[in-house]
């Protein structure tokens, strides 16, 4: 059943990290930052930072899975 946090997480950081990568580009040109090299680091950042943040979704949603639910 691993596999199935697995890959549940894995379809959760295709998310986060657009939304993640996309609000580090937003904030990078809201400040005039308009060089690519800078636009495609933020990307970058963003998604490095999605890995960690879509793990730990990824275990609480299978861990609220895996318990049965109160109001059944």
């Amino acid at each position: 059943m691993e596999g199935l946090m697995l890959r549940l997480s894995a379809v959760l950081y295709i998310l986060v990290a657009s939304v993640l990568g996309g609000v580090a580009v937003i904030a990078l040109l809201s400040m005039n930052m308009m060089e690519g090299w800078k636009i495609a680091a933020a990307f970058g950042a963003g998604c490095v930072v999605a890995i960690p943040v879509a793990a730990v979704l990824g275990r609480k949603m299978y861990n609220a899975m895996k318990t049965p639910s109160a109001t059944a």
